[in-house]
């Protein structure tokens, strides 16, 4: 169990370009750890929406208007990315839109919707975009019996990462608290550390890693419509990649619970569980933790067992997540509830990402993860949106909606049944 096993990686690929990439993981999850789930969430909610009628509500619509541009955009970046080569290109830009993004939000206060708002839906857009190009190079790194093994790399490693940021973020908190600073304060500076750390930690990403893919088409002019024509094309042949496509409609089912748990966990712990800001983000730090090792841990289970039958455990395991943190009012089951979400988290994501990766046909890698975005994105709209409607429907009652969000996972468990991972190769291979 070597880390960064050379027999799992393709000819030419190096152990240094391998870490080069988990890089990105790394670098990024300092968005969703810190903005997304343990300060900027809450900080809305309490905060900046304070005088609005339904502040979680809103919160989960700003985030389905980010996820409903990207379901929009990305499969049409994916095909272009993959008629002109462009992935590193496209990539660094989506991450200088993140960076630039994150650090506006340090300017929202008190009151501040539209400037929260309109910096949040264009911060996660670009971090998505991101997390799809990144996701496009796994195949070009790994061999196909590894893919699950690097994909945990990745995961893990991105973990480390959102640590790393959130552990930062904890020091200042703590020290800005201890000299009676509010949330107004402190939580801004959060933004820019978050902003920072990205730049800093992408950077050997952008540097190292190669562009292996060529391109394959000469028109400049044209490659707007091609781009479409290539993406309506694959959509035409679902049937052909059914394997595939069955795929996308277990991840739109099983990303839409994941999303509500990244958006709305520090909201559920400081409305539910009444925990504070600084409680918050110790939960949230261990759950990274444990994410981590379940992102790393499984991705060798995920080459062992088969990526259907992990993916499969791991959403049995959501399901006891949601359960448990609807039912329970101890502190010590809360944690239980949200460090069986850490593991989960880490490794059914990481399994989707292999799985797609192994079904999808080897010059088209970033149009079908595009795809696969397009799916999660798809989730990461119905998702938060169905959460903040069972919040009006019950008159903000948190512990319902959870419970609610248990059927996605159910959904995907059953949808994903019917994936016959061989078949879905062999379909693959024979499009390359």
């Amino acid at each position: 169990m070597a880390l960064f096993d050379p027999q799992a990686l393709n000819p030419g690929v190096t152990r240094g370009e391998v870490l080069a990439w988990a890089c990105y993981d790394f670098a990024n999850s300092g968005y969703t750890t810190v903005v997304l789930t343990a300060v900027f969430s809450a900080y809305f909610v309490g905060t900046v929406a304070a005088d609005v009628a339904h502040p979680t509500t809103v919160w989960t619509w700003i985030l389905a208007v980010s996820n409903a541009l990207v379901m929009v955009a990305m499969p049409l970046i994916g095909a272009y990315a993959d008629l002109r080569a462009r992935k590193k290109w496209l990539l660094v830009w989506s991450t200088a839109g993140c960076v630039v993004t994150t650090a506006l939000l340090a300017l929202a206060g008190r009151g501040d919707l539209v400037l929260a708002s309109a910096a949040i839906i264009a911060s996660n857009f670009f971090f998505m975009i991101g997390v799809a190009l990144i996701a496009a190079f796994l195949p070009e790194l790994a061999r196909p019996e590894g893919l699950g093994r690097v994909s945990g790399w990745g995961w893990s490693f991105g973990y480390l990462g959102g640590m790393g940021a959130l552990g930062i973020c904890i020091g200042y908190v703590m020290w800005s608290r201890g000299h009676g600073l509010g949330a107004e304060h402190y939580v801004p500076v959060t933004m820019l550390i978050v902003a920072v750390t990205f730049a800093l930690a992408a950077w050997p990403t952008l540097a190292l890693l190669r562009e292996r893919a060529q391109p394959q088409s000469e028109s400049v002019t044209g490659h707007v419509r091609e781009s479409w024509v290539r993406l309506w094309q694959t959509l035409r042949q679902a049937r052909i990649y059914r394997d595939f496509a069955m795929l996308l409609a277990c991840g739109a089912l099983y990303q839409a619970g994941v999303t509500v748990v990244i958006a709305l966990a520090a909201i559920y712990a400081q409305e539910v569980m009444h925990f504070d800001t600084l409680q918050t983000m110790t939960l949230i730090f261990a759950v990274n933790i444990t994410a981590a090792l379940g992102a790393f841990l499984f991705g060798y289970v995920q080459d062992w067992l088969g990526h259907r039958r992990t993916l499969a455990l791991t959403l049995i395991g959501w399901l006891a997540m949601t359960w448990i943190a609807a039912a329970t009012t101890s502190v010590a089951m809360f944690w239980v509830a949200a460090n069986l979400a850490g593991i989960c988290m880490g490794s059914s994501q990481s399994a989707g990402r292999a799985m797609a990766g192994a079904l999808a046909p080897v010059k088209r890698r970033a149009e079908f993860y595009g795809l696969w975005i397009l799916a999660t994105q798809l989730a990461s709209v119905i998702g938060p949106l169905t959460y903040g409607a069972v919040m009006i429907a019950t008159g903000n009652d948190h512990r319902v909606s959870i419970l609610v969000t248990g059927v996605f996972f159910l959904a995907g468990l059953l949808l994903i049944a019917p994936i016959d991972m061989r078949r879905g190769r062999q379909v693959a291979e024979a499009s390359s």
